[in-house]
């Protein structure tokens, strides 16, 4: 099955650049700006097959689920998240 990890960064200038793949292209990691450029590479996956996309911790649940619901739900996604007595320090370092 071919997978791919989506990081959210702002400094991304191009996602058909901004990528990498390992495991003879099997796993995929591509980078976005927000949630829209999210959607359209999850789209893009998804029409090439992709079997799983995983999105790293900066991505929300409402994001998780806007990328669901943009895939029409045919394809596994998963988030990155943490435990709750870290929720500071995390929003200290992305926000």
């Amino acid at each position: 099955m071919r997978f791919a990890f989506l990081i959210m960064a702002d400094h991304v200038i191009d996602s058909s650049v901004e990528r990498s793949s390992i495991c003879d292209g099997q796993f995929s990691i591509i980078s976005v700006n927000d949630l829209s450029g999210a959607i359209k590479v999850a789209k893009e996956l998804k029409a090439k097959g992709v079997g799983c996309i995983e999105l790293c911790g900066a991505f929300t649940p409402e994001m998780c689920s806007a990328i669901i619901d943009a895939t029409e739900g045919e394809i596994p996604i998963g988030y990155v998240t943490h435990l709750e007595k870290q929720d500071e320090l995390f929003r200290k370092t992305f926000i």
